[in-house]
């Protein structure tokens, strides 16, 4: 097996978790690190001694030695880089959310399609051995019905500049429905407040609804005290948590409910309620990271579809979209 040269563009944040997770990934070498600011390029020199550091981007994209390119830099360059990117046939690993438009990621998935070429996005989270889980109990039926999916995702900071709280933290959750989920919602609304005075929004509720009386909230927040990762997904059998937070048993299922035999019974519902056991799925520990690096070069070598395709990313941007859009409009519903 030959091995397989990648470039990192953007060594911010988010990038030099990328970069450690690809070059501790069989059969791959990271030939290639850029970055505009020159701290960072120092840091990533002194780290990995071996790579080659610039901050123009046109060396990778032009060395034919470079088969796929990871996009970790601002937002508002997604869509730039990785049309760039595509166009010299590289295979393409970009951070969420994919794009800022519905079209911009509607336009990378057709090049990344005629070009034949993997089109993934870093929906970290669905690679994690507690959400594969949680695929695994929602397809097997466990929970019976579903009801809801209900997430909070809450924190201190950190502030972005170029988007708002949704276009940060929410990704990650509409990534875990879209993932959990894969029906499409049939329209979304959102309010939000901006509480600094830079026109961007702080705190955010958007709801998503779907078919069959399903329905997903989500809380996102900037300016929260505390820190919080919780999942609730809701069913007719059972219910389930899901918090990252937590150490031990993220993943714990609750057999507990309520009947409703009747609509002469909704009375009784009301007092009526099934309070069984709890228990935690035993998860795989594996770092998300370094599943999606792994799953990334394979679907390059067995020309796989990734299960953070272009199609999940843009399932993403496509309720962004349309809850920046309710936000605009005062809550209204936005149909999709």
């Amino acid at each position: 097996m030959s091995t397989m040269k990648i470039g990192l563009i953007g060594y911010g944040y988010w990038g030099p978790n990328l970069l450690r997770n690809l070059t501790e990934t069989d059969g791959v070498e990271v030939k290639w690190c850029a970055d505009l600011r020159s701290d960072r390029r120092t840091a990533a020199g002194k780290r990995y001694p071996t790579l080659e550091i610039t901050d123009d981007v046109e060396k990778i994209l032009l060395d034919p030695e470079v088969s796929a390119v990871v996009i970790a830099t601002s937002v508002s360059t997604h869509f730039s880089l990785a049309k760039r990117a595509l166009r010299s046939d590289k295979h393409v690993l970009v951070e969420k959310p994919m794009t800022r438009t519905v079209e911009e990621s509607e336009e990378l998935i057709a090049i990344a399609a005629k070009r034949e070429l993997v089109l993934m996005v870093d929906h970290t989270f669905i690679y994690t051995g507690a959400v594969r889980r949680i695929k695994e109990i929602v397809q097997a039926g466990e929970l019976g019905d579903l009801y809801y999916y209900d997430s909070v995702r809450v924190n201190l900071g950190l502030f972005q500049y170029d988007i708002d709280v949704l276009w940060d933290l929410a990704p990650h959750d509409l990534a875990i429905l879209t993932f959990l989920f894969p029906q499409a919602p049939r329209f979304v609304s959102a309010v939000g407040a901006d509480h600094t005075g830079r026109g961007i929004v702080d705190v955010a509720y958007m709801t998503v609804n779907f078919d069959n009386n399903f329905i997903a909230h989500f809380h996102v927040n900037w300016l929260s005290p505390v820190k919080i990762r919780q999942n609730l997904i809701g069913g007719s059998r059972r219910m389930l948590v899901y918090d990252d937070m937590e150490p031990s048993e993220k993943v714990r299922i609750y057999d507990r409910g309520i009947q409703v035999t009747s609509p002469e019974g909704m009375y009784k519902a009301l007092v009526d309620y099934r309070m069984g056991d709890m228990w935690s799925p035993k998860l795989e520990l594996r770092e998300a990271l370094s599943v999606e690096c792994e799953h990334f070069v394979e679907c390059i070598r067995c020309a796989k579809v990734p299960r953070s395709s272009g199609a999940a990313g843009l399932a993403v941007v496509k309720m962004l979209e349309a809850a920046s859009k309710s936000i605009a409009n005062d809550g209204s519903r936005v149909s999709l």
